[in-house]
């Protein structure tokens, strides 16, 4: 610990002036195989943590593969990535697993987050109703990313908020989880739309 000099002429121990960026938690939610592990993967400026595992016959009649021949492995934990907005503040990103049965950890990701992107495939909608009631009863700030996906008809996103039936103040942009550009839009705009969310101080 530093103590200030008693004699003023002499002068106070040298501070440290860089102060360390302000950490922001960001979930990326969403239903099987809409492209979480793949946005993390775009976006992040490290290696990103995944626990992806090879999907085996078990999943049969339980993970609805329509739409998702290519689909070999699947997330069974989370995914982690990192991207540096700026000196004071770097966004930190928790893929959450898709499937219903890993949904009881989406509890514990959930803590502390500071808000949540849900993306949705237009090819299978349906499957957006759980996350985004998930941070709607949680309070929890989410902004809508419709991942365009090549072979979807592509939708205009006031369809999908109507389809999805989201509130006019919640963000929807369209995206695409391959382009590390598009993600970081996205991810920014998340940020604006939670610090909005921020109580005015009295």
């Amino acid at each position: 610990m530093g103590f200030a000099g008693s004699d003023p002429d002499v002068p106070a121990p040298a501070q440290d002036d860089a102060a360390a960026p302000m950490p922001v938690k960001l979930i990326v939610a969403g239903g099987f195989g809409v492209g979480k592990t793949t946005l993390v993967g775009a976006v992040s400026e490290i290696p990103p943590l995944t626990t992806e595992e090879e999907m085996t016959v078990a999943s049969e009649g339980v993970d609805d593969l329509s739409g998702l021949a290519d689909k070999g492995t699947t997330t069974v934990a989370l995914d982690f990535g990192r991207i540096t907005v700026s000196d004071e503040v770097v966004l930190y990103l928790f893929g959450a697993p898709g499937q219903s049965r890993f949904w009881p950890l989406w509890n514990d990701l959930a803590l502390g987050a500071v808000g949540a992107v849900v993306l949705v495939d237009t090819r299978k909608l349906e499957d957006g109703f759980a996350s985004v009631d998930f941070f709607e009863r949680r309070g929890i700030p989410f902004l809508v990313g419709i991942n365009v996906f090549d072979d979807a008809y592509h939708y205009e996103v006031e369809e999908v908020r109507e389809a999805l039936t989201i509130p006019e103040d919640v963000p929807m942009v369209l995206c695409d989880a391959r382009d590390r550009e598009s993600c970081k839009q996205a991810l920014l705009a998340l940020v604006r739309h939670a610090i909005d969310r921020l109580p005015v101080p009295a």
